[in-house]
């Protein structure tokens, strides 16, 4: 882009106030300088120190969340058993044929119903508990009992003296839970109701 050149008067009006600021003001001076000489004389700004920056210490990943186990209801102990006792009842008949007073009934009558309670049982025991023998000989055999064995799994009857080892025999095998599957129960469920009280209409 072409300047327009400037007049005589205005080049002395010129030269006498940079005349001026080059006495006063140095980094004026330098910057005059570097016209003359083609050259940029004019004061660079020194660089600041900067100060280092800490390493940022590497994020480590968030752990991921443990899965939520779903709720699980759970059951006070009397609420179990009074939930085996109701099914016993429906099933069996069991509450009514036990407070029932038997004592004028004939053991034929006895026999009959027992056989009924009898099937009801076995039917909620096969179907909520799998029950195994304690011990698997048969009765009636002859066992040894070691020192250290489980006297929370075997009772001993009959004259015991001394320490283990003890030899006697097995006159009942005994029985251990080893699964149960009573079904769950409805929120708000009353399991000491085990039986409800029928009207007919």
């Amino acid at each position: 882009m072409s300047q327009t050149p400037l007049s005589f008067p205005r080049r002395i009006a010129l030269a006498c106030g940079s005349f001026l600021s080059i006495l006063t003001d140095s980094g004026f001076a330098a910057r005059v300088a570097g016209l003359r000489d083609g050259v940029d004389h004019a004061p660079q700004p020194q660089p600041q120190p900067v100060a280092p920056v800490a390493p940022v210490p590497p994020v480590a990943p968030a752990a991921p969340a443990a899965p939520v186990a779903p709720a699980v209801l759970q059951r006070a102990p009397h609420e179990a058993a009074q939930q085996l006792l109701g099914l016993l009842q429906r099933d069996a008949r069991l509450i009514d044929f036990v407070q029932e007073d038997i004592a004028a009934y004939s053991d034929a009558d006895i026999g009959a119903a027992a056989r009924v309670v009898h099937e009801g049982c076995r039917k909620v025991l096969n179907e909520h508990f799998r029950i195994e023998p304690v011990r698997k000989e048969s009765e009636g055999s002859r066992v040894t009992l070691a020192e250290g064995f489980d006297a929370a799994a075997v009772r001993l009857t009959g004259n015991v003296v001394g320490s283990p080892p003890f030899t006697g025999s097995l006159s009942h095998r005994g029985w251990r839970v080893t699964e149960s599957r009573l079904p769950s129960l409805a929120d708000g469920h009353d399991t000491s109701i085990i039986a409800q009280a029928e009207v007919e209409l």
